[in-house]
């Protein structure tokens, strides 16, 4: 009899490591690329990193149209403008330099160019018809690894929430992720970026769809990001805490593009769409209270957790080896700078309901270890208030 289920595991190509950023115009260059969109921020331009990556296509004969018009937390109209420059201008080839917004906008601009639909069509698992142009991602912030990803987070603006876009047809082609363009992040930034990966790690982990392939790159992500995300904080210039972060970042991608989510992710799109907050900020105020409810389910995946963050659990019982994991969770939570809960971010107990009504739809919740009914949720909001 066997022991695993059949589990397919995708990822793009990717080069990992300092300068792995100035290979761009060799990608675009294999990739037949004529006229490239280069999509970015104004953050992203202001660090100085799009000027870089301009150069190099330049240098590999590339032509380059800029697309920057898009915020934090990417919103459905800006996507359609995005596809509308890349059809204007003509362009064959998408590359993304920036944060999981960027890249997941530049996602999401291909997949509308190609399927000739509006971007809120694509909602939920396999709804893609025809993949997007080839994508190459040079990731800016270790968090979201939306460079390896088959998931697309964009914001709903009518709605006031986040949709998530899962689909093998937004993983990109190449991902240059590169720890230098990292050295830029403010600490703030830093700390929901690494929170970030840290929940992806943990809810892959945990998931009803991981596997044994998963399991190593998540707990491989949580020990190296219990070990380096407060030196990278503390000591924004330390290259070496800037690339272990970036290869958590990178390790928890694998895990849970490979495994989906959970609880913490479902609820956190629903609030950062809300009130338009940061997609990290927002894991990071939800996973202690998360774990708190999960764990009476998967007590031995949540020891392993714990364990990987270096608390010794060989004498404790599942009780207080689950208090520790959390203490440990909150702790480093405000080590890093991310302190209070949702109603100092504005969150008022009336926008509980709401809130509830988005994550129960969100696709993130099928693979919650611990089955979440409406009033559930409506708890964990209120404990994280």
């Amino acid at each position: 009899m066997a022991l695993y289920e059949m589990r397919k595991f995708v990822a793009p190509e990717f080069i990992f490591g300092v300068g792995s950023r100035h290979r761009v115009g060799h990608y675009a260059r294999n990739m037949m690329a004529r006229r490239v969109l280069v999509v970015s921020d104004p953050g992203v331009i202001a660090a100085g990193w799009l000027q870089d990556l301009l150069s190099d296509l330049n240098e590999a004969g590339t032509e380059s149209v800029v697309f920057q018009d898009l915020s934090s937390n990417p919103r459905s109209h800006e996507v359609m403008a995005g596809a509308e420059v890349y059809a204007r201008e003509r362009c064959d080839v998408i590359v993304a330099i920036g944060g999981g917004s960027v890249i997941d906008c530049a996602k999401a601009i291909g997949i509308v160019h190609t399927n000739d639909r509006h971007i809120l069509d694509f909602e939920g698992v396999d709804r893609v018809d025809v993949p997007g142009p080839p994508l190459i991602c040079l990731p800016t912030t270790a968090g979201t690894a939306a460079e390896i990803s088959q998931f697309c987070i964009i914001a709903n603006e009518r709605e006031r929430t986040k949709m998530a876009i899962v689909s093998k047809t937004v993983i990109p082609d190449a991902a240059l992720v590169d720890p230098e363009t990292t050295l830029t992040m403010d600490p703030y930034l830093t700390a929901c970026t690494g929170l970030d990966a840290l929940t992806h790690a943990i809810e892959a982990y945990v998931s009803t769809a991981s596997s044994p392939i998963v399991d190593v790159h998540a707990l491989a992500a949580i020990r190296l990001i219990a070990n380096n995300l407060a030196q990278a904080v503390s000591q924004p210039n330390d290259l070496s805490a800037r690339e272990n972060m970036l290869l958590a970042s990178l390790q928890a991608g694998l895990a849970f593009s490979n495994a989906s989510l959970g609880a913490v992710h479902a609820m956190a799109h629903a609030l950062g769409g809300f009130l338009d907050l940061p997609h990290g900020e927002c894991n990071a105020l939800l996973l202690e209270h998360v774990v708190r409810f999960n764990m009476p389910t998967a007590p031995e995946r949540y020891r392993h957790i714990a364990e990987a963050m270096g608390i010794p659990t060989a004498r404790m019982n599942d009780q207080e080896c689950m208090q520790q994991l959390i203490s440990t969770l909150s702790s480093l939570r405000q080590q890093v700078g991310v302190v209070g809960g949702l109603s100092s971010r504005g969150v008022r107990a009336a926008d509980v309901p709401e809130l509830t009504r988005h994550a129960l739809n969100d696709a993130c919740l099928v693979t919650n270890p611990r089955h979440t009914s409406a009033g559930d949720l409506q708890a964990i909001y209120g404990d994280a208030l």
